[in-house]
């Protein structure tokens, strides 16, 4: 009898391992010891391929598991116009909104440009969207890129430059 109850014990704490590893990755700004693990080490954009500032990338996970990634690319080398058009990667498993726009799930380049705009382009160069982006005046220490919460969603920085992300 022991033994049938150890086993049937045994059987039922495997069949919980996956919930517990599942457990284990919460939602919301995922740490940077896991981002290794998410983060590309290069990015194909217009014909080029770059590498990914690994130390320069963030990523958000939502309840149900999926992500959000972005991280700066390194573009020295490239003409100024590709080089601010494409600053980083923007990664999403999910819609994400973007201002009041939505980007579906894919693969994307970013730039903060110095008309105010935060714009988002397919890996061919065609505009997917085109936001005004904010100033974080308060803001103590800015660093290259971050993701921070903010209220229900979370904002896409670098520096002192930002746009609200809704996970949806």
């Amino acid at each position: 009898m022991f033994k049938r109850c150890a086993l049937i014990m045994g059987l039922v704490m495997l069949s919980l391992l996956p919930t517990f590893s599942q457990e284990a990755k919460t939602p919301g700004i995922v740490p940077s010891a896991e981002l290794k693990t998410l983060v590309p080490t290069v990015f194909f954009y217009e014909g080029h391929v770059a590498p990914v500032q690994q130390r320069n990338s963030a990523a958000v996970r939502s309840a149900d598991g999926k992500y959000v990634v972005a991280g700066l690319v390194d573009t020295s080398g490239y003409s100024a116009g590709v080089a601010q058009k494409y600053q980083g990667l923007f990664i999403t498993e999910m819609k994400v909104q973007i201002g009041g726009s939505t980007v579906m799930p894919g693969q994307y380049g970013f730039g903060f440009t110095d008309d105010g705009k935060f714009q988002v382009m397919d890996v061919a160069g065609k505009s997917i969207l085109t936001e005004p982006f904010q100033q974080d005046t308060a803001l103590k220490r800015p660093v290259p890129l971050k993701i921070a919460v903010d209220g229900t969603g979370y904002r896409l920085y670098s520096g002192k430059k930002y746009v609200t992300l809704t996970l949806k």
